[in-house]
């Protein structure tokens, strides 16, 4: 089993720090209000400067929390279904300061894979993608591979019945126990 487990809004919560920071700046955004993947442009922040913003959160990397307690033994229960590869979208240059919140939260995990863009994803060789982004999710579904999607206020909208939904990781274990 070769699992593809993501990292920004499923095992680090980054929005909570550009957040943090896009609040000190801009109007107040709150988390729940994000209810769209692409929720800078009802803000009317442009797309450059959202990503070049998320990109600085990671040098603060100490700063974001993690999406929930108990990531480094619900990881280890994952590594014990299969290889869990962290598969993410990122600029290269954030790289380092992911491996390092890694391993300070003592993430299990076997290879780090970076792709350019998120929908890129799909096209790796994985058996389960788990993944909180809806446009990943449905390129994945389109390409007939399983998805488990970590719910969070920016993909509630995906009702797809092949998307398995979860709200902690630990569920995916289970789920993918299941299968």
């Amino acid at each position: 089993m070769k699992i593809a487990l993501d990292v920004d809004g499923v095992l680090a919560d980054v929005i909570q720090s550009w957040l943090t920071y896009s609040n000190s700046i801009r109007p107040k955004i709150l988390k729940h209000d994000i209810v769209d993947w692409d929720f800078w442009k009802k803000f009317q922040i442009n797309r450059y400067d959202f990503y070049t913003e998320l990109s600085s959160c990671w040098k603060n990397w100490r700063s974001i929390p993690p999406t929930e307690t108990n990531l480094s033994f619900t990881t280890q229960n994952l590594s014990h279904l299969g290889q869990v590869d962290i598969v993410t979208a990122r600029e290269r240059s954030t790289d380092s300061f992911v491996k390092n919140w890694l391993s300070h939260f003592d993430i299990s995990y076997d290879n780090y894979v970076s792709v350019i863009d998120g929908p890129m994803k799909a096209d790796l060789n994985y058996d389960v993608f788990i993944d909180d982004s809806p446009l990943n999710a449905s390129r994945i579904l389109k390409l007939n591979k399983k998805i488990i999607l970590y719910s969070q206020p920016w993909n509630q909208h995906i009702r797809e019945n092949q998307i398995s939904r979860i709200s902690t990781l630990s569920e995916a274990v289970e789920k993918i126990k299941q299968n």
